[in-house]
C-alpha cells in the first residue's frame, strides 16, 4: 500500500488511529506501506526508516543499518 501523508491534516489523536489501523492491516494481510511523512511520531512507528537528504537515500532502524 502506498500512504503519501496520511495524517498530514490530522490532529495527533486521529493521526495515532490511522497509523494504528494501517499497522494492523498490513498485519492481518501479511503486506507493507510505503508511507510518505514530514512526522517524526509517524516515522517512529515504522518497522524500517528510509530518510532522503540532501537527493541521497539513507536507512535508519529496523534493518541493521544507519
Amino acid at each position: 500500500m502506498l500512504a503519501d501523508e496520511p495524517t498530514g491534516n490530522l490532529d495527533d489523536g486521529h493521526a495515532a488511529v490511522i497509523l494504528a489501523e494501517l499497522r494492523a492491516l498490513c498485519r492481518e494481510r501479511g503486506t507493507s506501506v510505503i508511507l510518505v511523512t514530514h512526522r517524526a511520531d509517524a516515522a517512529a512507528r515504522a518497522d524500517r526508516v528510509l530518510r532522503l537528504r540532501e537527493g541521497r537515500l539513507e536507512s535508519q532502524g529496523g534493518d541493521g543499518h544507519s
